[in-house]
């Protein structure tokens, strides 16, 4: 998928904005929310995909209005666009290339050949420059009393954002919103992943005072046990949700006992296979089963309904298609909910 979804929008006379989120050119200095985009994904899709995510969410935030007129809030003026870094772009695709002939190197066997120990550390060095630039560009806003919005890239962009958020909020929780444990180790090549954001998470950053997991479907052995062990990690499994609601259980209930494990203020990292299939067909690895739109929106709203905080919040894993925006598009939906919760 080489594209560059910026380009083309920014071709349109007709959005002259196309190169803001909302069309809202307002500063960083005077908006409420600052959205950081981090096109970065190595390891989930070898350097496409999701590495045109954001250009693709500026283009879909484009085709409606920024009014919701269930909170009677709007974004006007309240949205500000982070400038891309488009360097760490070219390096993801250029690594994601990397990482894809490094796996087809595992495939035979060995990962002790120069050449593929030589693309390991640059594809490591790689995740640490981008981490860096993620973590400083969060940092900034932060500490200006921003909420940041981190639009992705793979799951891993997660990890700069997370840490500049819980070492500007004491006691930060994370409502960690996926399909997928994220918590490999054995058989990782690489220093960070997609499959590893939570583990690195809570092992790398002690300020992170709880992950509540939601929504998983899919998990190793190892993992599974892994997360049982950690006293920070609080799991409800997509499965065990689904039972409570056959067994009478309502959705809103379920938010109440899952928002009740979070402190008092709070990170979202939303992958978006978090969601049921079609609202997300090109996702890397979508799972059956899932929220729909409207669950995860409850959710979050439970958030704040609960008189916590949202300090900051992510969107990952999306997958844009220029013959079916429906990926974007409800990015583009979701983005807009979670600023308005935000905000609220």
């Amino acid at each position: 998928m080489e594209m560059n979804f910026l380009k083309r929008v920014l071709a349109d006379d007709s959005n002259a904005d196309g190169g803001y989120y909302f069309c809202d050119n307002t500063s960083t200095s005077k908006a409420d929310v600052v959205v950081v985009s981090v096109p970065w994904s190595v390891t989930a899709d070898y350097g496409r995909g999701a590495t045109y995510t954001p250009d693709a969410v500026i283009d879909a935030t484009t085709k409606f209005g920024n009014y919701d007129a269930w909170s009677a809030i709007s974004l006007e003026g309240r949205v500000a666009t982070a400038e891309i870094d488009y360097n760490i772009q070219e390096l993801s695709e250029q690594l994601g290339r990397d990482a894809e002939r490094v796996a087809q190197v595992g495939e035979g066997g060995s990962f002790t050949g120069d050449y593929a120990l030589r693309k390991v550390k640059s594809i490591n060095e790689g995740f640490d420059k981008m981490h860096r630039s993620t973590y400083e560009q969060v940092q900034r806003y932060a500490k200006q009393g921003k909420v940041v919005a981190v639009v992705g890239g793979d799951h891993s962009v997660s990890y700069g954002a997370v840490k500049a958020l819980a070492e500007c909020n004491k006691g930060l929780g994370v409502l960690f919103v996926d399909a997928h444990t994220d918590f490999a180790h054995e058989g990782e090549v690489f220093n960070f992943s997609h499959r590893t954001i939570a583990r690195n998470i809570i092992e790398d950053m002690p300020l992170v005072e709880r992950l509540v997991a939601v929504g998983v479907r899919e998990s190793s052995r190892g993992e599974s046990e892994r997360v049982k062990g950690e006293p920070k990690v609080e799991l409800f499994p997509a499965e065990s949700l689904a039972q409570a609601r056959f067994e009478g259980k309502s959705w809103g209930e379920l938010c109440r006992e899952i928002v009740d494990r979070l402190p008092q203020k709070v990170y979202i990292s939303f992958d978006i296979d978090a969601l049921k299939i079609e609202f997300c067909n090109n996702t890397n690895a979508p799972v059956p089963g899932g929220m729909t739109f409207d669950e995860a929106i409850y959710l979050i709203n439970c958030v704040v309904t609960s008189g916590r905080k949202i300090v900051g919040f992510d969107i990952t894993e999306v997958v844009p298609d220029l013959k079916n925006t429906m990926d974007a598009t409800v990015a583009a939906r979701l983005l807009a909910k979670m600023i308005v919760a935000a905000v609220k």
